[in-house]
């Protein structure tokens, strides 16, 4: 007991501050060190290494296949825009096309329908003709009716000679 009060009188505090175990502390601090130095160079330090390259390769695979990427949606760009070009030239040429095919279809149909109407026009032309020299025979026929009927009303009892009245009115008709 005796040993254990001079203990405790020598150790009032913490042990690990008692200055009689600093060199087994010392000791075990530097076998702990040494040991963590070597798990830590023999296993962690070269995991940690091996992640860290591999995540560098990944990056560097991954901003080639980037760049790969977009270099080809650029290409497919291009590509999208020629055609689009090509597109609206064809488009625009079956346009031009199918514009001068219905010209010529309405200038066919124009000049149908002129023809048709020159047709006609010479057609109502002849029977106007036709109308106008049949009128006239009736306006003189009707002119050397009505002369003779004048002439028997103004000198009752006298006759009108038929070729005298004709002759007088073909040559007032006549102008």
């Amino acid at each position: 007991m005796e040993e254990d009060a001079a203990h405790a009188a020598a150790a009032p505090g913490m042990p690990q501050l008692d200055p009689t175990t600093f060199a087994n502390q010392i000791f075990w601090l530097v076998v702990a060190l040494v040991a963590i130095y070597f798990i830590l160079t023999r296993v962690a330090l070269p995991r940690i290494a091996s992640v860290l390259a591999e995540r560098q390769g990944t990056l560097t695979n991954d901003l080639a296949a980037a760049e790969d990427l977009k270099r080809k949606a650029v290409e497919a760009e291009e590509a999208y825009n020629k055609a689009l070009a090509d597109a609206r030239a064809e488009a625009a040429k079956i346009a031009e096309e199918t514009r001068a095919v219905i010209q010529g279809d309405l200038n066919d149909a124009i000049d149908r329908a002129d023809a048709e109407i020159a047709a006609k026009v010479a057609e109502s032309e002849t029977r106007i003709d036709e109308i106008k020299a049949g009128a006239c025979d009736a306006i003189e026929e009707v002119a050397r009716a009505i002369a003779g009927d004048i002439v028997s009303a103004v000198a009752p009892g006298q006759t009108a000679d038929a070729d005298a009245i004709a002759a007088a009115v073909s040559a007032r008709v006549k102008g």
